[in-house]
């Protein structure tokens, strides 16, 4: 376990289709590392679980050439994934609010402005009016009967916005290093220790994985997903990769004893899972501060797993490259091989991937003007496997507004040349 800072488809016909229908040309392997005629047949992705076109096959000719398993020797490939609606259909960090909220598990902070540096006065002044004062700091607040309560976080945590609509945070920050709802999660379970928060997210998971698919349940007045299923495609790629002699790594920008708990799951232990990572007092107990990437240090969440903050944890936690040196994109050799994603907040590790840039299609914008731009002709799309979402009705709007930058403004999204990427049409769904 690393040291811790102390004081986170379808149908014959579907499968048929050509991957450049799909996805774009299969892409030749790069020149350093040619294509290979394996000694001994590596593992296979399972022909039993349907991928979209010609994804699979892309997939098994990126182990195929780049896994250790043909004896080639070298070091060991790295395959990196998001977990949140990657490996997962649902978000398992709000499947751990939910329960935490059902059971009464938010303790009251002494104040709501401690528990954010962004927080505004107004949502400040709103959670105090729907949390109340009446139980003792650092007591559980009765957030199961408290709807008013339950709400205002949940808004919140959703939106960054409090229930009458208003800014729930305020200031400055990078915002492709970090969103303040995000950073707030860890946040609240600040008071509680890392087997606390293990257990509650044990807990969740016992409940959500029972839940039916399509269940929903009411916190508060917000009607929330009441299930979460691990993707059986993706599990099987994780299998598959680490046989075929990869190393994979889980890269979260949820709370990272929360993403462990799930991890595991899928055979990934808590050395190779990457989230949020909340400080800890002396006594082993959560704090508001989380540990920072590229030379930042603890901060209340400036430098998280999230947009280009995930490929500085991954530049920092699996190449060792420290300091602001981390945030930038490396060398071939010092990059993963397979990258997977559904959001923006992926955008950046997974285009960083030298042999395949999977996407699973959640229709966010710069995400998607990458993969269906191709560039490289080495991105992956496919619909979500459970409940895939329909075809968007409009053009992503890359040349104008899709990528965000990072005083948080939007503009269009350039290809490595400085060139814009035009509008893109939705085709895989």
């Amino acid at each position: 376990m690393r040291t811790r800072l102390v004081l986170a488809w379808t149908s014959a016909a579907t499968a048929a289709l050509a991957v450049a229908t799909a996805t774009g040309p299969v892409a030749a392997a790069p020149a350093d590392r040619a294509p290979v005629t394996p000694t001994a047949r590596c593992p296979q992705l399972s022909d039993d679980l349907p991928w979209y076109g010609g994804n699979r096959a892309q997939l098994q000719r990126v182990i195929d050439e780049r896994g250790t398993c043909h004896g080639r020797g070298g070091p060991r490939p790295v395959a990196a994934f998001d977990w949140d609606n990657t490996i997962t259909k649902n978000d398992v960090t709000d499947a751990t609010i939910s329960w935490s909220l059902r059971h009464d598990k938010i303790l009251r902070p002494a104040s709501w402005k401690d528990t954010s540096t962004w927080l505004t006065d107004t949502a400040d002044k709103a959670l105090t009016e729907a949390c109340g004062t009446e139980v003792k700091v650092g007591t559980p607040l009765p957030t199961s009967t408290n709807a008013r309560c339950a709400d205002e976080i949940l808004q919140i945590r959703e939106d960054g916005s409090t229930m009458s609509g208003e800014a729930a945070f305020a200031g400055e920050w990078n915002h492709r290093r970090t969103v303040p709802q995000y950073a707030w999660v860890p946040q609240l379970f600040a008071g509680h220790t890392v087997p606390e928060l293990r257990a509650y997210a044990e807990a969740a998971r016992t409940e959500a994985l029972a839940a039916p698919v399509g269940a929903t349940r009411t916190v508060g007045t917000h009607v929330l997903p009441a299930y979460v299923r691990y993707y059986d495609q993706q599990r099987d790629l994780v299998r598959t990769l680490q046989k075929a002699g990869f190393d994979v790594w889980i890269v979260s920008a949820g709370s990272e004893p929360v993403t462990e708990v799930w991890s595991r799951g899928i055979g990934i232990d808590r050395a190779h899972t990457v989230a949020i990572r909340s400080v800890l007092d002396r006594k082993g107990r959560i704090t508001t501060s989380n540990e920072g990437c590229g030379g930042v240090g603890v901060t209340e969440g400036e430098a998280i797993p999230y947009i280009d903050g995930k490929r500085c944890w991954i530049n920092q936690e699996i190449y060792g490259i420290k300091g602001a040196a981390a945030w930038n994109r490396q060398a071939p050799h010092r990059r993963i091989t397979l990258g997977g994603g559904d959001a923006d907040t992926d955008v950046t590790f997974v285009g960083d991937a030298t042999g395949a840039h999977l996407v699973l299609n959640r229709n966010k914008n710069e995400v998607m003007c990458r993969a269906y731009d191709n560039a490289d002709g080495r991105w992956v799309v496919n619909p979500m496997f459970i409940e895939p979402l329909p075809r968007r009705t409009t053009a992503y709007p890359c040349a104008t507004s899709a990528y965000t930058e990072p005083d948080g403004t939007h503009g269009p999204v350039r290809r490595g040349d400085g060139s814009v990427v035009p509008d893109q049409r939705d085709t895989v769904y």
